[in-house]
């Protein structure tokens, strides 16, 4: 569902709620400048997402002395997620006292410490979140300092570019992008000098729970929790005017004066959302016909048909509608974005389907855009060239299901898909797919455990474990890697199961036999026994609970959420998928 922001009161009233339910998650704040609202707020932001936030919050400007000693607080207090937040103000002190020689290597200075303290042993399992550096236009040079490398303002570009690049090298590094939110709210909003001279606190009280918003969007994202599906009305959404009343030369679109320019911008939006692997899909209530002509016929389309993965256009009610789609992806409500101007519209969405977000859209479709990049939707832990493909690969699912439809019998269905595999391990070419399906993985995923890219080179390089990746590629598509599974030995008899985690989009098509022929096939090899598996419930993970049961492995006494398999009596389970050499 969307998330209103709350205010401070609003976020510190949560916090008297019971909240040892919750899932916890471990952090910590360390920062240059007074914290502790933006504490107060990770806390209470936390829980307005389900989530129990542990957090360490360090003492008054002790970041180094935290971050260099191995055995401080911060690393023994357990923290998953550390929060860095050093200041544009404390870099600008630091400035002021510096010849220009000196001045020019302090965006170079800032940036090496970042990148040691991230690649550091005791950094290994956590991930850092680096606020970045909004800017101070100090006036010394005026707009001269672009000229200028010792100013202050050359030296903040700078350090935020280098940071955007260390977060491109180091995986466990992501940019919190604070700049960003004093472009959007202005400094003047941002920075109150009076509140900072008097309390050393450089957010405003309003700006607060923005900020806290934005790094909280961070740790769900690194948790799996992401929104992969964004649905589109059309009329007055996509458009101005009504297709089937205005006729095709009537709807508003196109980069001229007027409210068109608005709705070609919206979808130059989608557009590159969908690039970026958003999967798009239309649901409205129009005749199909009628609803498809602007994609295939008008010259200022941004979006064509090939960008939209489900095409539900007809007179059913738009919760059925989307209920539909949903059956098609395979994918949770609570990953669906759908963005509709009625609001009745909406409202019937929201109460029929549980976790949807559905934005309330602002009434001038002008405004749309500024609104919704307020939002940050999609924010994303992980990224990959294959993600482009999404949308062809569940366009190519629709046809699948079309093609189901006509076999009477499942195994003839599957047969005719002619199925093949390639099995490997982890590589430096599949290394981000891995890491990516591994925080994006929520339903098929066994024991929710999250790997960083640094972590997957890790499993790759000890000989002691079996990193398998699978592809699955039929008549329509090549899906690409959508099985990983990683097992380590317990003893020398038996290996333990420590990640199975599947695509959900090629479910029920028998690639749960296949990987577990082939994890028993690895085993035999490596001279083990038995197989052991666990199942870690969370909210999402459900379907999988009897996963194990299924598939013949028996409940281990005493260990409630563990199962055995004996390889040596293992039958290979029924599969139409071949390996492919």
């Amino acid at each position: 569902m969307q998330h209103a922001m709350l205010d401070m009161k609003q976020l510190k009233r949560l916090l008297k709620q019971d909240t040892t339910a919750l899932p916890c998650v471990k952090a910590a704040l360390l920062g240059d400048s007074a914290t502790q609202l933006l504490a107060t707020a990770l806390r209470g932001t936390g829980v307005q997402r389900g989530l129990n936030v542990e957090l360490f919050e360090a003492e008054y400007n002790q970041v180094e002395q935290l971050l260099l000693n191995p055995a401080s607080e911060l690393y023994s207090s357990g923290a998953e997620y550390i929060v860095l937040f050093q200041s544009t103000h404390k870099l600008a002190e630091l400035h002021a006292k510096r010849d220009s020689k000196a001045q020019e290597r302090m965006a170079d200075e800032r940036a090496a410490f970042i990148a040691d303290v991230c690649t550091s042993p005791q950094m290994s399992r956590r991930k850092v979140i680096c606020l970045n550096y909004p800017e101070i236009d100090d006036t010394v040079f005026g707009s001269y300092a672009n000229k200028v490398p010792a100013s202050l303002t050359w030296q903040v570009r700078s350090l935020n570019c280098k940071l955007m690049e260390l977060a491109r090298e180091i995986p466990n590094l992501y940019v919190c992008d604070l700049a960003a939110i004093q472009n959007k709210v202005g400094r003047d909003h941002m920075f109150s000098p009076n509140i900072y001279t008097s309390t050393d606190m450089l957010l405003s009280m309003e700006v607060v729970p923005t900020v806290a918003a934005r790094i909280m969007d961070i740790v769900c994202a690194l948790r799996g929790d992401l929104k992969k599906c964004l649905i589109l009305d059309l009329d007055n959404t996509l458009w101005g005017g009504v297709v089937g009343d205005d006729g095709l030369e009537g709807i508003e679109l196109g980069h001229g004066l007027g409210i068109g320019k608005a709705y070609t911008e919206f979808q130059q939006w989608v557009k590159k959302l969908r690039q970026r692997g958003i999967i798009v899909c239309v649901c409205s209530k129009n005749d199909e016909d009628k609803a498809k002509e602007p994609f295939e016929k008008h010259p200022d389309m941004v979006l064509r048909m090939d960008d939209i993965a489900v095409f539900m256009a007809n007179w059913e009610s738009k919760v059925d509608n989307i209920r539909m789609i949903q059956q098609i992806l395979n994918i949770g409500f609570d990953s669906m974005v759908f963005i509709d101007d009625n609001p009745f519209e909406r409202a019937m969405v929201r109460e029929n389907i549980e976790g949807i977000c559905v934005p309330e859209l602002p009434e001038d479709p002008a405004c749309y855009l500024e609104y919704l990049y307020s939002l940050n939707l999609f924010e994303t832990a992980a990224y990959s060239t294959e993600d482009g493909d999404r949308t062809r690969q569940y366009r190519n699912e629709a046809q699948r299901v079309k093609l189901a439809q006509k076999f009477n019998n499942e195994d003839d269905f599957l047969k005719s898909l002619g199925m093949e595999s390639v099995v490997e391990g982890f590589t430096a070419f599949n290394t981000p797919r891995v890491a990516q399906l591994s925080q994006r993985s929520n339903q098929f995923n066994l024991r929710t455990i999250r790997y960083t890219e640094t972590d997957v080179a890790s499993l790759a390089a000890d000989d002691s474990v079996i990193d398998l990746c699978f592809t699955l590629e039929d008549r329509f598509d090549n899906n690409g890697l959508v099985v990983v599974v990683v097992m380590k030995p317990m003893d020398p008899e038996r290996l333990f199961v420590e990640n199975w985690l599947m695509s959900c989009r090629v479910l029920k098509r028998g690639m749960e036999n296949f990987t577990l022929n082939t994890m028993v096939e690895r085993a035999k090899q490596a001279g083990y026994r038995y197989i052991v598996g666990e199942y870690l419930p969370t909210a999402k993970n459900g379907m999988v609970a009897n996963h194990y049961k299924q598939l013949g492995f028996k409940p281990i006494e005493g260990q409630p959420a563990q199962y055995l398999l004996d390889v040596d009596t293992y039958q290979a389970r029924p599969c139409l998928i071949k390996e492919k050499k």
